[in-house]
């Protein structure tokens, strides 16, 4: 096999002869790669059907970001949650029914706040909020109760560790030689490094609104939703000495043009820790200044907060015992934008280089809104009776284990969910599960505008108007690619679409859903695009999942007016220059795409709406306003 490099250097050599003399990590019906939430209820969904599994992942801890601090769980309507998933929230529910469980907070004193649901709802029995180290405990109580091996701390070798012979893949050896054979696979990591190494298709970053025929995929300059932007602030100047271009830019401010609206690009949304924090005395650890901890970082913060910012703390989000899972919030914040972009494809040895250092910007940020003298004094006040829970990632210094991917690589498979599909304008063939989130993206680039001021893009919100569909198609690679591997967390989505279904509830429903067709596949001897979708839909209703739901997707697929269907040139609200406070709601019968603002009506004259028409040449037009 290497006799074509026999005589290369010596250590290329070794390399390659090291799997020959690889241990025998066991032989499998089905190996799991990747210990994230999707990994586990794939594992045990094999474990259910009769079949063996292995959990093969280069995690320590078992749930990704379900137990790495994402505990306000971004729900959707939980009603299309099903199967496993919901086993697990039920899990969730019944650990804190014991009053044990609430060690810090009287449950009384907790509330009952979810994301869209409450977080504990009694009646359905499930607790969709819940503490890092619960989550954790009730995927390690998954494994154990159906005895699958977890094989953890196990890279695996992307260069030369993945066999496919006759377009299946026949064995994975990782970088410390342990191989491991099975009649299927699936890739449950968030990255897609299994899928890669396998040699299907996949893809990086955004593609253009003309190639699926999309709104919100590409470039998206001048949409501004959420509050992640500066379009609500007096113009910031993006310069070491303002307005002075001479003097350079910022740290964390791209000196490259954002691109043309709605072009294709490689960059990637970005990422952060989502923390658990607490101002629980007794349980709060300071943070800490970090090692390379640079202030000249944060001067951006200064400016945003001169210029009247005061919105820190809204997405410190309550756990409960006093705690949080904070997530992202304002212009600059914990997404550590622009500084991820080779995180899909890089080493190993580049992606620890890229933790790292959003690891010290993430620690450095909320060490100086706290301690730096400038920030002002209120905002010093409030973030003092903060710090991290000190009973959470105890063996990592109360910080997270996992980053949060939001999106890596994304599979082109047999079928490749967008916009359309989720908005209801297509059908969607085969369901394997449903979705019901907003597409959310995070932002992308922090650039320079034409008129020399700072501004954020890439970041999207956009009701789903309820429960959609995603397609089978979407978990499996191209017919004649790979017949045995199947993706449910990288799947086969457009950017903007995977912006929805990326959610921990649908991961774990499509966890389950890819490992029923991997042993049915086993079955009935066939390749995986050819799992007879009948059975495949049975058995899934059997196990709990929801694959439709006619009565929600019918109520929401009828009442947004699709903006590239109107006459002329054409300008929604979301393409509008907007100042001052503006709230987005889908509650009226009718309107324009996906939604539409409005000032709640505040009466203050403060809120402002600019549309810019692109007209095809100088003449007279006829101007029409929609309003609701």
């Amino acid at each position: 096999m290497h006799a074509t490099r026999l005589f290369a250097p010596l250590i290329p050599l070794v390399l390659l002869v090291t799997p020959a003399f690889a241990a025998d990590g066991g032989t499998y019906d089905v190996v799991v790669y990747g210990g994230t939430s999707a990994g586990v209820t794939a594992a045990v969904q094999v474990k259910k059907m009769g079949r063996s599994v292995v959990i093969v992942c280069p995690d320590v801890h078992l749930g990704g970001l379900s137990s790495g601090g994402l505990g306000f769980t971004d729900t959707g309507n939980k009603a299309v949650i099903g199967g496993l998933a919901r086993e697990f929230y039920h899990r969730v529910w019944e650990h804190y029914q014991d009053p044990a469980a609430w060690n810090w907070q009287p449950r009384d004193e907790y509330g009952n706040r979810g994301q869209g649901t409450p977080a504990i709802d009694g009646k359905l029995r499930t607790q969709w909020i819940f503490e890092p180290h619960v989550a954790e405990a009730v995927f390690e109580e998954f494994v154990a109760e159906h005895e699958i091996p977890v094989h953890r701390d196990h890279w695996l070798d992307r260069a030369s560790g993945v066999v496919v012979r006759d377009g299946r893949i026949v064995s994975i050896t990782t970088t410390d030689g342990t191989k491991y054979s099975a009649k299927m696979f699936i890739d449950a990591t968030y990255e897609g490094d299994l899928m890669a190494a396998a040699g299907v298709t996949y893809t990086v970053g955004r593609e253009s609104q003309d190639q699926y025929g999309e709104q919100y995929n590409g470039v998206q300059t001048g949409t501004l939703h959420h509050s992640h932007h500066f379009g609500d602030l007096p113009p910031i100047s993006p310069y070491v000495v303002a307005d002075d271009p001479t003097s350079g830019l910022l740290p964390k401010i791209s000196a490259e043009p954002p691109g043309e609206f709605g072009a294709a690009d490689d960059k990637v949304q970005a990422y952060c820790y989502r923390l658990c924090m607490t101002d629980h005395a007794p349980n709060r650890v300071p943070f800490a200044r970090p090692d390379g901890y640079d202030p000249a970082d944060y001067e951006l913060m200064l400016r945003i907060f001169a210029a009247g910012w005061r919105e820190g703390f809204q997405k410190f989000d309550r756990i409960p015992n006093h705690k949080t899972d904070t997530n992202n919030h304002g212009p600059m914040s914990t997404d550590n934008i622009g500084m991820n972009y080779d995180y899909p494809e890089a080493s190993y040895a580049r992606r620890r280089e890229i933790l790292d250092e959003h690891r010290r910007y993430e620690q450095g940020w909320f060490y100086f809104i706290t301690n730096d003298p400038r920030v002002p004094e209120d905002v010093r006040t409030a973030m003092s009776h903060w710090g991290l829970a000190r009973d959470e990632f105890t063996d990592n210094e109360n910080w997270p284990h996992q980053i949060y991917v939001r999106e890596a690589r994304r599979l082109v498979g047999q079928f490749v969910v967008t916009e359309n599909e989720i908005l209801k304008r297509r059908p969607t063939p085969d369901s394997v599960g449903m979705g019901s989130y907003a597409m959310d993206s995070h932002n992308v680039q922090r650039y320079v505008t034409p008129e020399g001021h700072v501004q954020n893009e890439g970041d999207i919100g956009v009701s789903t108007g309820g429960p959609y569909r995603i397609a089978y198609g979407a978990l499996v690679p191209q017919r004649g690619e790979c017949a045995n591997l199947l993706v449910p967390v990288c799947v086969s989505a457009s950017h903007i679409a995977f912006g929805s279904i990326r959610m921990e509830p649908v991961f774990m429903i499509l966890g389950q859903s890819a490992a029923t067709a991997a042993v049915l596949a086993i079955e009935d001897d066939t390749p995986v695009q050819d799992v007879p979708y009948e059975t495949l839909s049975a058995r899934l209703i059997a196990d709990g999942q929801v694959l439709t739901a006619p009565e929600l997707e019918k109520a929401a697929a009828a009442r947004g007016v699709d903006v590239r269907s109107l006459a002329g040139s054409a300008v929604d609200d979301d393409r509008a220059e907007r100042a001052g406070s503006w709230t987005q709601s889908t509650s009226s019968p009718r309107y324009v795409g996906h939604g539409y603002r409005h000032d709640g009506n505040g009466g203050s004259g403060n809120s402002r709406a600019r549309f810019t028409a692109e007209l095809p040449q100088p003449g007279r037009y006829e101007v029409r306003l929609a309003y609701t």
